[in-house]
């Protein structure tokens, strides 16, 4: 294998299955074959009836559809909130200068730290769900978005000048659009990141959502249920990657170029 080589597409979805083909394969033979005690790691057709069992018995796709309008809602407001904020630093140095001290003191704030306190200003309902995810994305998306912003070509700006181009029109028609991709594929990548803001949300004063279903499964040591809902949780994050992904270059064709 050479350094750097691309690789087909269709060798990369066979490498990418092959992956969890061995990962499951090295989980049945340690547990089905008795070399770990399946109450602390439940086999995968055990995990496979527990699934069921939630999805049938306990309803627990109304968990995972609670949990997905915590984890979009909760993202959609810190990205109205940050993406302009994140462009205003990085199209204006003073607003950085302003700003960028503390966005960057604030993003390593864990927002699992901000949960009793919201839980206090807002109780514990679906309104401090989405302020820990909101806290949780927001100062990362500003942060990454300013920088991506203030590294625009500069030929770009000067050549927009050079044709008579406002401020505001290097911003409208140079700076956004020449960062919209890059922006667009930092919101996807931030999206990851919510999703472990939400399970901590769930994991207190919670009531509804695959992080209360996984903190209950501890309490019982279904660890069947647990992985479950592990496996759900990536899965979901899986399609809304690939489909940020492919909206992603519908929405900007030129990036591909």
């Amino acid at each position: 294998m050479r350094p750097l080589h691309p690789v087909s597409p269709g060798m990369r979805t066979m490498l990418g299955i092959s992956f969890f083909v061995l990962f499951i394969a090295f989980w049945a033979w340690i547990t089905l074959g008795g070399h770990v005690n399946r109450i602390f790691l439940a086999d995968p057709l055990s995990m496979l009836r527990d699934g069921w069992r939630l999805l049938v018995e306990d309803r627990f796709w109304l968990d995972i559809l609670i949990t997905i309008w915590r984890v979009f809602g909760g993202f959609v407001l810190a990205s109205v909130v940050a993406v302009p904020i994140g462009i205003a630093m990085g199209a204006w140095k003073p607003v950085e200068a302003f700003l960028e001290p503390f966005v960057s003191f604030a993003r390593y704030l864990p927002a699992s730290a901000f949960i009793p306190l919201l839980i206090l200003w807002a109780g514990i309902g679906e309104l401090e769900k989405l302020l820990v995810i909101f806290v949780g994305s927001v100062f990362q998306i500003i942060l990454i978005v300013a920088v991506k912003v203030g590294s625009t070509r500069r030929d770009l700006v000067e050549a927009a000048y050079t044709l008579g181009s406002t401020n505001n029109g290097i911003v409208k028609r140079v700076i956004m659009p020449a960062n919209a991709p890059e922006i667009a594929e930092t919101l996807r990548l931030v999206l990851g990141w919510a999703w472990t803001y939400v399970i901590v949300a769930e994991l207190i004063g919670s009531s509804s959502g695959i992080g209360y279903m996984i903190i209950n499964s501890q309490s019982r040591l279904a660890t069947g249920q647990i992985i479950f809902g592990i496996i759900v949780i990536g899965l979901i994050g899986l399609l809304s990657d690939f489909a940020f992904k492919a909206f992603n270059r519908w929405l900007f064709p030129w990036s591909l170029a």
